[in-house]
């Protein structure tokens, strides 16, 4: 019986075995789609180039969908045998969820206010309760009602008016970021008639409670250009242009001070930034400039009392500064210093109250919190303990209080809202992020800071996590995260969905490369125009860095960015392809030269002040020396995922099509190309709070499966 019973186990662990090797023969065997060449000739500069692909960008051709389908059938093909461990990967993520969840309330306008999430529901509840949190719940907006029936779904820009009778809101079924603006009626739960297409989302009341002013986009740039005032009741065909953005390298918006008392117009450039004025009180009359812009003049307003205050770069102040001046005389020879430039800290943000000003500011790539009071009796920092943390004010909307909101949280610390009494300086955690499941335990991870150098001298800091029982060694798997553009800092933050590569034995890094702000202002400007290799190289020797000190090595390296974050990955494939086993580029800015040449797209004219005008030859040839797409070569390349939405505004979805099949024409390696384009979803993906983490879920198999691993 034993016998018999031994030689049963045999013969399934040898047909599991053979039905597990045909499998992986059947991958293997699998043809990658291929896209028709049809040769463009592209001409600027009298420098031609040839773009086999440039036909991808046909969205309504047939042609074009049909490969796009045949290379999302390719992924699901190559990744079939992962499936499994992708559902288990999204279940575990979603377990450390708390579904039944609920934001910390905040009061305004005697309302407060709360956004909640029920078990099994992917999308927020928005409610308020009036005067106290034991009064009747008001719901505002049901999303999970409002979504049924959409594939997508973004609701934004929620604007209660001074009174607490109306709303505005705006919504996106299509994931393209034009949003429908809406109001609705908070007493009677009526949606009004109102309905104004290809807006951004935002809108502001004026104090009337009749009048609301909003942006509209080009419905072909997709840029944001021009203001209007809509009369409460009437037909919004007829409503008032009271701003047009001219120039198209800025983007224009609209929002009411703290103080209420003014509707504020801001208009921005890379470089560049205007503000107009008007009494909230008196809709009807016109904008007052507050400062003209200049060229490389940059300042932000915030209004307290009988003053504006302005953190401005004005007199070659890179890391910028805090002025004032009288409300009646805005323009920049009323400026004054009230906290002055400083070459070691970054001013980021002020938080005005009655009795206190807050500033945000970053120090040695720290965040720092400062509180002073205005009779200057007192002055002091927040203290925070750590070399991987981060800190921000968080929902401070009223300016009588002695309370500070704010946020903290590390590598290896969930997220916490605190509430801080500046007067007595006791803290309140309010809430701290619950991490489920049973199996967190902060004590079992570690995080460190540590500093490569960078080919030219510099010092490049790089934040790292990992379980303590982790054995670092050539034979580490590692993740290399960056982003590394437009002066965005990614701070070193805690994440639930992490702990899916951290348990299984990775080490985290997020390397603060040059084009973001982390060390700076002048850390921004040395990573960007004509120094925008700096944030390439410097991704690449923190890499070299890291093999070096033995934390991982280029057979378990592996590297991560999406959007401008994208563009770091392929520019890091084709100048270090031997560094990474594999690579996953997200939603990637790949085709550089094209789209920047190209004023037709959404976005791109507002662009050039980041990456440069290639219409002037200098930038042409500068752009051109990096553009992953121009640059792809006959190489071995790592095994790369990229994926994109089929209706991204921000990153067309053929500049990633354009690229994968670039790739697959060149590369002379055996390694995994694949690309995946959500037909349904945007620059952000999926709009639901847990079909994002299916997306998260399957970029980790790949890369989880690269290392072996599948459970």
């Amino acid at each position: 019986m034993i016998k018999k019973l031994s030689i049963l186990v045999l013969t399934l662990i040898f047909a599991v075995a053979c039905k597990k090797e045909k499998s992986m023969e059947t991958v293997k065997t699998i043809q990658p789609p291929l896209a028709d060449k049809k040769a463009k000739t592209l001409e600027k500069h009298g420098d031609i180039r040839v773009d086999n692909y440039f036909w991808l960008n046909e969205k309504e051709n047939e042609e074009v969908i049909d490969y796009l389908e045949r290379e999302n059938d390719y992924y699901h093909k190559k990744m079939a045998h992962t499936e499994d461990f992708q559902k288990s990967l999204f279940e575990e993520m979603k377990e450390r969820i708390k579904e039944d969840d609920s934001s910390v309330p905040y009061k305004y306008n005697g309302y407060w206010y709360i956004t909640k999430f029920e078990k099994g529901k992917d999308y927020p509840i928005y409610i308020r309760k009036k005067d106290s949190l034991t009064a009747k719940e008001e719901v505002l907006f049901n999303c999970n009602e409002m979504a049924e029936g959409h594939s997508y779904f973004s609701l934004k820009g929620i604007n209660v008016s001074p009174d607490n009778k109306l709303a505005a809101f705006a919504v996106d079924t299509v994931s393209r970021r034009q949003y429908t603006l809406q109001i609705k009626n908070l007493e009677t739960n009526e949606i009004l008639p109102t309905s104004i297409n290809n807006t951004t989302g935002g809108s502001t009341w004026a104090n009337d409670n009749m009048t609301l002013f909003y942006t509209r986009k080009d419905p072909v740039t997709l840029r944001s250009d021009r203001v209007y005032k809509h009369f409460l009741g009437e037909n919004a065909v007829n409503d008032k242009e009271v701003f047009h953005e001219k120039d198209e390298t800025f983007n224009t918006f609209v929002f009411k001070s703290k103080s209420k008392k003014y509707i504020i117009i801001g208009s921005n450039s890379t470089l560049t930034n205007e503000y107009r004025i008007l009494d909230a009180n008196t809709p009807e009359e016109d904008f007052k400039v507050f400062q003209k812009r200049e060229r490389g003049l940059e300042y932000d307003i915030a209004h307290y009392g009988d003053k504006f205050y302005i953190i401005t770069n004005k007199d070659g102040a890179t890391n910028f500064k805090l002025m004032t001046t009288p409300e009646s005389k805005t323009s920049q020879d009323n400026w004054t210093d009230l906290i002055p430039h400083r070459e070691s800290v970054l001013l980021e943000d002020i938080e005005i109250f009655k009795d206190y000003l807050v500033i945000s500011e970053r120090e040695n790539g720290l965040s720092k919190i400062k509180i002073s009071r205005w009779d200057q009796k007192e002055s002091y920092y927040l203290p925070f303990d750590n070399e991987t943390y981060t800190a921000y004010t968080s929902t401070n909307l009223d300016f009588d209080t002695n309370i500070l909101r704010y946020g903290y949280n590390s590598l290896t610390t969930p997220a916490s809202t605190i509430d801080f009494n500046m007067e007595t300086k006791e803290k309140t955690i309010k809430k701290e992020q619950e991490v489920l499941g049973g199996k967190f335990n902060k004590d079992n991870y570690t995080s460190e800071r540590v500093w490569a150098t960078a080919r030219d001298g510099k010092k490049v800091p790089i934040s790292l996590v990992y379980r303590k029982d982790t054995q670092l060694n050539k034979n580490t798997p590692l993740l290399q995260y960056a982003y590394g553009s437009y002066g965005s800092t990614i701070d070193p933050y805690f994440s639930t969905v992490r702990l899916s590569l951290l348990d299984r034995g990775f080490v985290y890094a997020i390397a603060h490369i040059r084009g973001s702000q982390y060390l700076g202002r002048p850390w921004y400007e040395d990573g960007k125009l004509l120094q925008k290799k700096n944030t390439f190289t410097d991704f690449i020797d923190c890499s070299k860095f890291l093999i070096e000190k033995n934390y991982t090595s280029a057979d378990h390296l592996y590297a991560m960015g999406g959007s401008a974050g994208g563009l770091l990955m392929g520019a890091i494939m084709n100048m270090s392809p031997e560094t990474y086993n594999g690579v996953v580029a997200a939603v990637p800015f790949v085709d550089v030269v094209t789209t920047m040449l190209d004023d037709s797209i959404p976005l791109t004219t507002g662009e050039y002040d980041e990456w440069g005008n290639p219409n002037i030859k200098e930038y042409y040839d500068y752009m051109k020396s990096y553009s992953p797409y121009d640059n792809v070569v006959a190489q071995s390349y790592p095994n790369t995922l990229i994926t994109t939405g089929f209706h991204d505004s921000q990153v067309q979805y053929f500049e990633p099509a354009k690229w994968t099949a670039k790739l697959r024409e060149l590369k002379t390696d055996d390694n995994l190309l694949l690309f995946r384009c959500d037909m349904d979803s945007g620059h952000g993906g999926a709009s639901g709070r847990f079909e994002a983490l299916k997306e998260v879920a399957e970029e980790y198999a790949f890369i989880l499966d690269l290392e072996g691993i599948s459970k």
